[in-house]
């Protein structure tokens, strides 16, 4: 049997954290099993649909690799595949649980179901539909229809018994079937209700695995019912615990936690954040923790998932981030890196293939560009304190000094190349008779002007130019001598 996966998102926003975990282990269960992976958008709920929202699934899936096999932008042998676009469908399906005696009509008015919840000692929360419309006789059915009154359909639910389903993740799971609400199936408006709308769908596109949150659990054995009633063979269920800011907390973007978008914004690796996405409960068996998404689909087995909810570490992804960045070929990561370095070193003839070389190991995200470069730009008002450093063995007097000496060295200089200044510093340095550091230190600080920099005296010398790196050295010995 061939294995097949769908990520079926609603149209409503952004891809907050938990989605795109979804639709990556949907991918990983097809994938590595030799399967399909579906896109599915679910757009039947009018009321919360966000103009833009599914490019942003498009463009998401895209820049994660998460390419799907069938779709709406692509096709497919089951389509459509946007929910709004199947809809003579579903009432066909509807009706055809009403004839075999698993679904009902209900007219009820919204103020009769209002009137439920009211007069319900428990509250709203408890309030179960009480079947008033299900002794309908067919004829008093048939006059409201022809007088043109609005209607939904409902399940009818069995009231004895249990129904047991079983989870991946969860194990065996049984519910007493009296605590199951008749659900509607169609809605007043003449579209089918999200839990209807995906058993016929799954049930159509052939899907063999259903991956969704936790949250959906007691939501199953209405699933279940759905697929018997109509004789057909439920899914394999895998429900996903949630994912959690603290011990406490749901992440929630309404509480300034952080969505795809927002993370790439911030200068996270779409690798990084998709890597880091698969070890939120999920575990490989040998505890490896960096994977490529090839790699993933290799190791991926659904044995491996956990029941226990995981807690998004912004901390343990930006380390993770900078994991990707110092593995990364250098042409790839100039390629990401060379938009910031343009942002923040605009109208300057600065090498930045140069800068970004000595950035590559020294960052978290790609935000902390700016700030680490701004230098190059503008040397910052800084204080000679920045002289006096413990390891080096320098202070203001052993800096003034160094500069001092260094600075008719490096004027003489006719190439001004990375490799001659080191040579023509470390000859200096012989000739002195210090350590490396009280003078290559204080060249540093001039020529940064910042208690630490990407690169050394040479690497700086060299990208600021002759010049510049000169100017800076006489006004550190201006600073040193007031």
């Amino acid at each position: 049997m061939e294995i097949r996966t769908r990520f079926a998102p609603s149209p409503t926003g952004y891809m907050h954290i938990g989605n795109l975990r979804t639709a990556l282990y949907e991918y990983l269960i097809a994938k590595s099993q030799g399967g399909k992976f579906i896109l599915r958008i679910e757009d039947t709920d009018q009321g919360r649909l966000v103009e833009g929202a599914t490019d942003v699934i498009y463009k998401t899936l895209e820049m994660t690799g998460l390419h799907h096999d069938e779709g709406p932008d692509i096709g497919g042998e089951y389509g459509p595949y946007i929910q709004s676009q199947r809809m003579g469908m579903y009432m066909d399906y509807a009706l055809e649980l009403v004839e075999k005696g698993e679904a009902y009509y209900c007219f009820c008015t919204k103020e009769r179901l209002e009137s439920l919840k009211e007069s319900n000692a428990e509250g709203a929360a408890f309030a179960k539909y009480d079947r008033h419309c299900l002794g309908l006789s067919k004829e008093e059915v048939q006059a409201k229809l022809d007088a043109g009154e609005p209607f939904v359909i409902r399940q009818k639910m069995p009231d004895t018994g249990t129904t047991t389903f079983t989870d991946v993740v969860y194990g065996e799971i049984s519910v007493d079937n009296t605590e199951l609400d008749d659900q509607i199936l169609m809605k007043a408006d003449g579209f089918p209700t999200y839990n209807f709308a995906n058993v016929v769908d799954d049930h159509l596109m052939h899907i063999t695995h259903v991956v969704r949150g936790s949250e959906y659990l007691s939501s199953t054995p209405k699933y279940n019912l759905l697929y018997k009633a109509f004789g057909w063979e439920p899914p394999v269920y895998v429900h996903l615990p949630a994912v959690m800011r603290d011990a406490h907390h749901k992440l929630s973007k309404r509480h300034g936690d952080k969505s795809f978008e927002d993370l790439v914004n911030e200068g996270y690796v779409v690798e990084a954040i998709v890597n880091y996405i698969a070890l939120l409960g999920w575990s490989p068996a040998d505890n490896t923790e960096i994977f490529s998404l090839k790699e993933l689909e290799k190791k991926f087995d659904i044995a491996g998932l956990s029941k226990s909810p995981s807690i998004f570490d912004i901390k343990k992804l930006t380390w993770m981030n900078g994991e990707y960045l110092k593995a990364m070929d250098f042409d790839r990561f100039y390629a990401l890196a060379e938009p910031k370095l343009k942002a923040a070193l605009a109208d300057t003839n600065l090498d930045l293939k140069k800068i970004a070389a000595l950035l590559q190991k020294r960052l978290e995200t790609l935000n902390d560009i700016p700030a680490l470069v701004a230098f190059f730009k503008e040397l910052p008002t800084y204080d000679t304190e920045l002289y006096t450093h413990k390891k080096m063995k320098t202070n203001d007097e052993i800096a003034l000094s160094s500069l001092q000496a260094a600075l008719p060295v490096l004027e003489g200089l006719s190439d001004w190349s990375e490799g001659a200044i080191h040579d023509a510093l470390m000859a200096l340095v012989g000739e002195l008779g210090i350590k490396n550091g009280q003078l290559l230190w204080p060249v540093r600080t001039a020529l940064s002007g910042e208690a630490t920099s990407p690169g050394g005296a040479m690497e700086l010398a060299d990208i600021l130019g002759k010049e510049e790196a000169l100017r800076r050295i006489r006004t550190g010995i201006e600073l040193l001598t007031k």
